[in-house]
């Protein structure tokens, strides 16, 4: 079953990755006060990806109920993320919400 998801799987993980990154990012940059609320919603997507992934590949019976929640947190944390002009929250925001389509599209099948 987890080869049948290994494309969701990787999306997610990389959602998961990336929003970790940029909360090392931010952390760097001087108007880091201004990003608090990014940064709270990039830890929450990185969580919630990260328990998609077991759910998922578990094939567990409410796999479908965390990736339909992780498409909400992903699609809130990607609009935050478009928010801010620098190209690293531009590119965070694209894979968040390239995360949040196909967590919408497992939930629903």
């Amino acid at each position: 079953m987890v080869t049948h998801h290994m494309t969701i799987l990787k999306n997610i993980h990389h959602c998961e990755v990336n929003c970790e990154h940029m909360t090392t990012f931010l952390k760097r940059l001087p108007d880091i006060q201004a990003r608090t609320i990014q940064l709270q919603l990039l830890r929450d997507c990185a969580d919630i990806c990260s328990l998609a992934i077991k759910f998922i590949a578990r094939n567990s019976p409410f796999a479908k109920q965390i990736a339909k929640m992780c498409a909400s947190i992903c699609d809130v944390c990607g609009n935050e993320c478009l928010r801010f002009p620098d190209q690293e929250s531009q590119h965070c925001a694209q894979i968040c919400l390239n995360c949040a389509r196909e967590c919408r599209t497992f939930a629903m099948a």
